[in-house]
């Protein structure tokens, strides 16, 4: 039968209730909070008690998990490591013949266990509780929806591009529309222009108000203009509508079909898909990252103690957020590689953790 040496339940017990300590306590004082500031809103829209609780808060834990589990890992492990290392437990732990290496086993199954948790509800089940967040918000606090986009440019299938300087969702319609056609050989060979697109529920169609129709053959030119037309096109309402596709409500497995289908429409936002993709895979492994660099840092016993530890291990740890968004921000406005954006902090404070438990031990 399988024997967890009492050394390892020791450390991994400490490990797993202060992170749940700390967890559990900056939960109850950030609620407290958003409840104050939400409590307006709550009692103008006449929101139930039940939705609050269960549709609202239950599922704003598991994000807030998401957000900065990473964070209270590192806060918690050295809190409590550097409570060991005080009372001279550590020292008393290495004098007994176990070595670093061995001494860290217990913060590494423990990291493992919250990086295998957080990959499987960040990929499945946070996504589920996003919907009903988003549905609690749009009913209870948000309820001014967004009725108008502009500027968009994105691709209906192989070949067809589509520019519209803005479009309207609740009339359906979109004003300066252009759409061009492509050959196999990606040569233009139509292009429609439209003062005013509206979509007929009814019909299904489009009607097109100052319709230009201009088709290309080799050298040769056709013109048409008419005022008023209706036309089959591969186009839904929906492919406006940016708001009916929410990256943060889909599982992983939507959002990889989703990522495909935006790469097709030439769609600018694949960029912002693929960054929460490789995030979703990748930022759990910040659990274990987090849980070496807290323990180099705390394992040694100094003048200052907990203070010093907690104060080197905050500043490290908004670092490492500081520099997730800061990538995040050239993937999206730049030409970062989305995969790279999300890889290098994660390597960077990686190489750091190694080094620093390289030289924990002198």
């Amino acid at each position: 039968m399988f024997s967890y040496p009492l050394i390892d339940r020791y450390i991994l017990g400490k490990y797993l209730k202060t992170f749940l300590l700390w967890f559990v306590l900056i939960t109850v004082i950030v609620i407290t909070f958003d409840i104050s500031e939400k409590l307006d809103d709550f009692i103008k829209e006449r929101a139930p008690l039940s939705e609050i609780i269960f549709q609202y808060y239950v599922n704003f834990i598991p994000n807030f998990f998401n957000l900065y589990g990473q964070l209270f890992i590192f806060i918690s492990t050295l809190f409590f490591t550097s409570k060991m290392a005080a009372n001279t437990e550590i020292i008393a732990i290495l004098g007994s013949g176990i070595s670093y290496q061995r001494f860290l086993r217990p913060y590494l199954h423990g990291a493992t266990l919250l990086c295998i948790f957080m990959l499987l509800i960040g990929n499945f089940v946070i996504p589920r509780s996003n919907i009903q967040l988003e549905d609690f918000e749009g009913k209870y606090i948000h309820t001014s929806k967004r009725s108008y986009y502009s500027n968009l440019h994105f691709q209906t299938s192989a070949g067809v591009q589509v520019f519209t300087f803005s479009y309207d969702v609740a009339e359906k319609s979109a004003t300066l529309f252009q759409q061009d056609s492509y050959d196999s050989s990606g040569i233009l060979v139509e292009r429609l222009c439209a003062n005013k697109l509206t979509f007929d529920t009814l019909s299904g169609q489009w009607n097109a108000l100052g319709l230009v129709r201009r088709t290309f053959d080799g050298d040769n030119e056709t013109c048409t203009n008419e005022n008023h037309a209706t036309l089959s096109l591969h186009l839904e309402p929906n492919d406006f509508n940016e708001a009916a596709k929410q990256i943060t409500t889909m599982n992983s497995i939507e959002l990889y079909d989703h990522i495909q289908h935006e790469i097709m429409r030439g769609s600018g936002a694949v960029t912002e898909a693929k960054i929460e993709f490789y995030q979703r895979i990748l930022n759990p492994l910040a659990f274990i990252i987090m849980t070496l660099i807290g323990v180099a840092i705390s394992s040694r016993k100094t003048r200052g103690g907990i203070g010093v530890h907690l104060a080197i291990g905050i500043t490290l740890a908004f670092a490492f957020i500081v520099m997730m968004r800061m990538f995040a921000v050239f993937a999206i406005n730049g030409n970062y590689p989305p995969f790279l954006a999300v890889l290098t902090p994660q390597l960077t404070f990686a190489i750091a953790a190694l080094i620093l438990i390289k030289k924990a031990p002198k």
